[in-house]
C-alpha cells in the first residue's frame, strides 16, 4: 500500500497481477468523495484498498470509477467492481468500445481533452494521449496544495513513453502529445502515477524528452 497526501486529498494505491498494474484510489478529504482508477485485477484486494481508506473522511463513499485506457489487463476487475459500486464510469470516448469488449461494462461517460472531473471543489482534468490506445486518458489533478499529480496510465513511465509498437506514427502521436499536454504545461514537481510500476516526477524525466524522440520509443 503506498500513500500520498495533499492539503485536500489523500491518494493510496496498490499493486495487482503479475503485471504489476497500479490500482488508485484519490479521497478527498472534505467531502467523502472518492474516484477509482483502474479497476485492473483482484476485487478483493480493491475491496481492501478502499476499506484501508475508511478513515481518510467522515463519509468516504465511491462517486466515480475512471480507467485509463482500453486494455485487458486494467479492466480486469471492472465489471466486478462496478457491480459493488454502481456509480458513474469514466474512460476516453475512443477506447469505450474496446473497453465494453474486453470487460462487459459500457462506460456511462466518454471524456475528451479538457473534459474535468471533480471531487467536491477539487478537479481533475482528462488529457487525451494519443498512441498507446485511441483513446487513453490521463487523469491530471492538482488541489488546493498547488501540487499537480497525473495518472498517466501506460502512456508515460519513467523512462519513457508507453508501449507503441514500433509503429512511427504511434509513437509520433504520443511523444507529441505527452510532449505537449504534460511536459510543457506542468512543472517538475508534477508527480506522475503510472499504470504500472514506480511512480516518478516530471522534472526527473524532462532530460530525456529529446533521448526518447531519438531512439523512437
Amino acid at each position: 500500500m503506498n500513500e500520498l497526501l495533499l492539503d485536500d486529498v489523500t491518494i493510496r494505491w496498490i499493486s495487482v497481477s503479475d503485471m504489476a498494474n497500479n490500482v488508485y484510489l484519490i479521497t478527498n478529504r472534505h467531502s467523502g468523495e472518492q474516484l477509482l482508477i483502474d479497476a485492473a485485477d483482484d476485487a478483493p484486494a480493491i475491496a481492501e484498498l478502499i476499506n484501508e481508506a475508511k478513515n481518510d473522511a467522515d463519509n468516504p463513499r465511491i462517486v466515480g470509477i475512471a480507467t485509463t485506457h482500453q486494455h485487458w489487463d486494467h479492466v480486469r476487475a471492472l465489471a466486478e467492481i462496478v457491480e459493488q459500486h454502481p456509480v458513474t464510469t469514466y474512460a476516453g470516448a475512443d477506447d469505450m468500445a474496446g473497453i465494453a469488449e474486453e470487460s462487459g461494462v459500457q462506460i456511462t461517460n466518454g471524456l475528451n481533452h479538457g473534459d474535468q472531473l471533480k471531487l467536491g471543489e477539487v478537479i481533475i482534468e482528462a488529457i487525451h494521449l494519443r498512441g498507446h490506445t485511441p483513446g487513453s486518458i490521463g487523469y491530471a489533478l492538482v488541489d488546493s496544495s498547488g501540487q499537480p499529480v497525473i495518472f498517466s496510465g501506460d502512456s508515460l513511465f519513467p523512462g519513457g513513453v508507453g508501449n507503441t509498437w514500433k509503429d512511427p506514427q504511434r509513437f509520433l502521436s504520443l511523444i507529441t502529445d505527452v510532449s505537449e499536454r504534460i511536459f510543457d504545461r506542468f512543472p517538475d514537481e508534477t508527480k506522475v502515477l503510472p499504470g504500472h510500476g514506480d511512480a516518478t516526477t516530471l522534472g526527473a524525466e524532462r532530460p530525456h524528452l529529446d533521448e526518447w524522440r531519438e531512439r523512437g520509443w
